[in-house]
């Protein structure tokens, strides 16, 4: 009895010891915890020079506005938006439909006049605000218009409409001298920043799956279409070219957002970052996208260089300081807003794995997760409407109701497939009167 009295005071001393310990331990982590994020709410509100955010709105807002030139003068209003019976949605959004003639091309004047108000710093406030809600309109209304680029472009619009890109170098504070100021939160060049960081890695991180890496697909089929380009085209015939291409790709997406994070690797990063994003323009059909990697990145270089690439347009920096978010209210608003956008943009390329299968041929959470140039699908779908009494039976002619771009997109994606046939049942329903096709 004594012997187990011992060992049981013993073992209850230690259990007491290590319970003590553990709450120490996780009294000090929490501790830790705190103060670095506390450390890195104070760097985030800490004064930095302008600049960066000047140059970001400036080629921002040209982008856009020749965008949406380029938009109109091509004929892509009516390709896209005029012409189609059919329009395929975003789960939540069935109800944003295009206008007419005159409100679709209205729609992106405005979307060309906010742009050049962004560029400008014209009204900026306001110019921000209508760029976002109308370009937004814009990419909602057919989900076969999905780009990369085009998600990108409506979140950083988002960012913005709250960034003061407008307190220097622009047309407001020229109006309103009150407006100008040298210094802005750190904050708001930092959401940028990070937000190029989300879609580098998880660009880099679709990569690393086994199609690209060790079947070096889809470049080993686009490639070669390509053999006809001068110098570089004669390389494009051969299988070791796309496994080079594949393997740089996915080390480039990977790693080049935190390359460009450090001064001494900065200068040579972003040469990278140009020279990539041109060759990919030279052989892909991905319109403004190489153009606005490599006008965003510039935001990673400090302040001083951009004042220096300002200067020759004029640029001179304010001598004023003037306190900014400093409302108790914005600042209140502010913290869970940025908690709770990054949550999302971290989590939404990981939603994939709530669904079973390969994300590449289910597309289940595959939009929105940056998987940049990793896929290259072909199909084909054929609808037959069946009359359940009288057993009538009818092929749909696909184009009679939608656009070829429509239909090829429609016939590699499963979601677009349920849609068309969702909308097939409720035509011959109502238009020619089917019993429960």
């Amino acid at each position: 009895m004594l012997v187990i009295a011992i060992n049981y005071s013993f073992k209850k001393e230690a259990f007491l010891k290590c319970l003590f310990f553990s709450k120490s331990l996780i009294s000090f982590s929490n501790q830790k915890l705190f103060f670095v994020l506390n450390d890195l709410i104070q760097k985030l509100k800490k004064p930095v020079l302008i600049a960066p955010l000047i140059t970001f709105r400036l080629l921002f807002g040209a982008l856009m506005m020749i965008g949406a030139i380029r938009f109109i003068a091509n004929g892509w209003i009516e390709k896209l938006y005029l012409k189609p019976i059919f329009f395929f949605k975003y789960y939540g959004f069935e109800w944003i439909q295009p206008l007419d003639e005159f409100g679709m091309y209205t729609l992106f004047f405005a979307i060309a006049i906010s742009a050049f108000g962004i560029m400008t710093g014209l009204f900026y406030r306001v110019a921000t605000i209508v760029f976002f809600l109308t370009f937004s309109y814009a990419e909602l209304i057919d989900a076969t218009n999905y780009l990369n680029h085009y998600y990108l472009v409506i979140l950083l619009a988002f960012w913005l409409m709250f960034l003061p890109a407008h307190r220097a170098f622009s047309l407001d504070a020229l109006i309103n001298p009150k407006l100008k100021t040298a210094k802005i939160p750190a904050w708001t060049i930092q959401v940028i920043i990070l937000q190029l960081m989300i879609v580098y890695t998880f660009a880099g991180i679709a990569k690393l799956q086994s199609d690209w890496l060790f079947r070096a697909m889809p470049l080993s089929i686009w490639l070669p279409e390509h053999s006809d380009i001068p110098i570089l085209g004669y390389f494009f015939q051969f299988k070791i070219t796309a496994f080079a291409f594949s393997w740089i790709g996915a080390f480039y997406d990977l790693t080049v957002a935190y390359f460009l994070l450090f001064r001494r690797t900065r200068p040579i990063a972003y040469f990278v970052v140009v020279v990539f994003h041109l060759i990919t323009y030279l052989l892909f059909n991905i319109g403004l996208f190489p153009f606005i990697m490599i006008s965003s990145t510039l935001i990673f270089f400090p302040a001083d260089f951009h004042q220096k690439l300002l200067r020759p347009f004029g640029y001179q920096s304010p001598n004023q300081t003037l306190p900014l978010w400093n409302n108790k209210i914005k600042n209140a608003l502010l913290r869970p807003l940025l908690a709770v956008f990054f949550t999302i943009q971290i989590l939404l390329p990981l939603r994939h794995f709530l669904y079973s299968g390969n994300v590449l041929w289910t597309e289940q959470g595959y939009r929105f997760s940056w998987r940049v140039m990793v896929l290259e699908k072909s199909g084909s779908a054929i609808f037959r409407i069946k009359d359940t009494i009288d057993n009538k039976q009818i092929e749909v002619t696909n184009s009679d109701y939608l656009t070829p771009f429509q239909e090829k997109q429609m016939s590699i994606q499963p979601d677009f497939i349920i849609q068309f046939a969702n909308f097939l049942k409720k035509e011959y329903e109502e238009k020619y009167h089917f019993s429960n096709p």
